[in-house]
């Protein structure tokens, strides 16, 4: 399966929310399965608490039961991750995603107490997020055992690009933990080792190319998996130029998705970046378009020259 992590389009420092409706329809006809809101993609910790819970309510009532909505709370103090779960749980989220706290560096324990903390408040399935090069902490598979032993999780979103992590988890928890991958690059890898798909960033660009290319693996089609893995793989080299969304934000204003803008600390993509992902975009819509369902016309947009 592809989820897709959406970013938060911004006009004038405010939420765009036709950018994002219309982001959240491309998504689901081009067969994504689940979207995934307030996270990393999202830049979550630029939002307020008011805008986390104004987005859920925006994916949820766009998404209108179609595809499940995934809402992050991640956040460093356990009392604000537990009131952005409760929050989203009121706007509607079918699920979350949280991470170990950020900046805090919290022991095994702490971890295990955070998460079952958000989950016992919300009563939501929550998605465990490990992703140890945006949080400063990793969090050990016997953790991971722990929490989904307790009923904490249902799954857990691997961004660490361990490819060797996904049996050991399923030795230690058996075959019903929801194993994500949280990197673009070796998501078809991932599922040779035993993931059941990706909460993917390419998706906001390429959804078909994305969806197609798990659809391909569950069929057995090896060599299509493969095709477009290949494909896919300049575009996530590209989006990672910077640090996402940076570049993510850069190709949807490409494509004439959304604007380019994003929150401070966070600044607008580098001209060569742009540069990049703009002779790289047209091929790869290209083929989203003869290979998907109705995805939109690669618009480039391109500055004018000054006199």
């Amino acid at each position: 399966m592809s989820l897709a992590a959406l970013p938060t389009p911004f006009r004038d420092n405010q939420i765009d929310d036709a950018a994002l409706a219309r982001q959240i329809e491309r998504q689901i006809t081009s067969g994504t399965s689940g979207l995934v809101v307030c996270g990393s993609t999202g830049e979550a910790a630029a939002l307020t608490p008011a805008e986390h819970e104004q987005l859920v309510r925006i994916v949820v009532s766009v998404a209108a039961g179609r595809v499940p909505v995934i809402a992050g709370c991640t956040s460093a103090a356990t009392a604000n991750a537990v009131a952005l779960a409760v929050a989203a749980t009121r706007a509607g989220a079918d699920g979350l995603l949280c991470a170990a706290p950020p900046y805090c560096k919290p022991t095994q324990e702490g971890i295990a107490t955070h998460i079952g903390a958000v989950a016992r408040a919300s009563g939501l399935p929550v998605i465990l997020y490990d992703v140890p090069g945006r949080v400063g902490v990793a969090i050990a598979d016997a953790t991971v055992a722990r929490l989904f032993e307790a009923g904490s999780i249902i799954g857990i979103k691997d961004a660490t690009a361990d490819l060797s992590r996904p049996p050991r988890l399923r030795a230690l928890c058996g075959e019903h933990l929801l194993q994500l991958s949280g990197d673009d690059a070796t998501q078809l890898a991932y599922r040779a080792m035993g993931g059941h798909g990706c909460i993917s960033v390419a998706a906001n660009v390429a959804p078909a190319l994305c969806a197609l290319l798990h659809r391909a693996w569950d069929e057995g089609d090896l060599a299509t998996a493969a095709e477009l893995r290949d494909h896919l793989s300049r575009l996530h080299t590209a989006l990672f130029a910077e640090t996402n969304p940076i570049p993510l934000k850069a190709a949807l204003a490409e494509l004439g998705l959304c604007g380019a803008a994003v929150r401070a600390p966070l600044t607008q993509a580098e001209p060569a970046t742009v540069e990049r992902l703009r002779h790289m975009l047209q091929g790869i819509m290209l083929l989203e378009t003869a290979r998907g369902r109705a995805p939109p016309a690669y618009r480039p947009v391109v500055k004018r020259r000054s006199a």
